[in-house]
């Protein structure tokens, strides 16, 4: 479902902001609902919701970075060059976490980021996109802000079998960070065709409501660096869905990369790693 989302995103032909705003505002509602039922089944959670506001207000970076970026070098490799994200997740859990990734893991790392260099286009002339280079820059930056984002969440959902709530609330912290620095830039739509709405709907159902609630299940379960490198299947599907479904047209280097990123995920899912930061915290 995530794969989906860059290309949502294209279809509703709408400016960054825009996109990133309506992505977290139709997912409040959702993700009420499904929160309050939460809160019926097993009570009120514990503590304050500082982390997933902090998270929600770097998510909200992230994604204006990320559909940004979609715009310049198009759905599928925009999608992968946010994801440098695994490179930081890894080494900064290993860090901060004290949690050393499996060898695996480690050699799945530079596998990986050699293929988001080939699918960047910085090694060919004519690589494809409106502006590789600047997409590059902006691919990074994302990068960064998505692996402060997972780290938070993944803080917020330790011991937890209730995720609609911190997501709500990260979910809810974003949309009223884009929607002012879309007021003060003035990049924002507040009212988009009813056709672009359809679209924003449905990948602020798809997307941020159902893909992001099984992402948040997942990601306290799994070493940060594992569950990091599983997240770059998204990249991949999404190449593969601007191809078909948007006739964008990567290079034949920018495709191998695509396949080097792909062979570094089964390298790390063959892995065994050590156990989950949310029980090895407890000894």
């Amino acid at each position: 479902m995530i794969a989906f989302s860059a290309v949502l995103v294209r279809l509703s032909e709408v400016t960054p902001e825009t996109s990133a705003f309506f992505r977290c505002f139709w997912a409040v509602p959702a993700l009420a609902l499904i929160a309050a039922a939460e809160r019926r089944r097993g009570g009120r959670r514990e503590g304050r919701p500082v982390a997933t506001l902090v998270a929600g207000a770097i998510f909200a970076a992230n994604i204006i970075l990320y559909h940004h970026t979609i715009d310049l070098v198009g759905a599928g490799l925009a999608t992968v060059l946010g994801n440098l994200q695994v490179v930081v997740v890894a080494y900064v859990a290993w860090a901060v976490l004290a949690e050393r990734p499996d060898t695996r893991v480690l050699v799945a790392v530079p596998v990986v980021l050699a293929g988001v260099v080939l699918i960047s286009g910085v090694l060919e002339e004519g690589a494809y996109g409106e502006d590789p280079a600047k997409g590059v820059v902006f691919g990074i930056l994302n990068s960064i802000a998505y692996a402060a984002f997972i780290l938070l969440m993944r803080r917020a959902n330790a011991g937890l079998r209730r995720p609609a709530g911190p997501l709500l609330e990260a979910t809810a912290a974003a949309a009223v960070c884009i929607g002012a620095y879309g007021a003060l830039t003035g990049t924002l739509d507040a009212t988009p065709s009813l056709e672009a709405t359809g679209w924003l709907v449905l990948l602020a159902l798809t997307s941020q409501v159902v893909a992001w609630l099984l992402i948040s299940v997942s990601l306290p379960a799994l070493p940060a660096a594992l569950g990091s490198i599983l997240l770059l299947v998204q990249p991949v599907g999404a190449v593969l869905l601007g191809v078909v479904i948007l006739d964008e047209q990567p290079s034949a280097v920018q495709v191998a990369g695509v396949v080097v990123v792909l062979a570094g995920v089964l390298v790390a899912t063959g892995a065994t790693t050590l156990r989950p930061w949310s029980r090895s915290r407890s000894t």
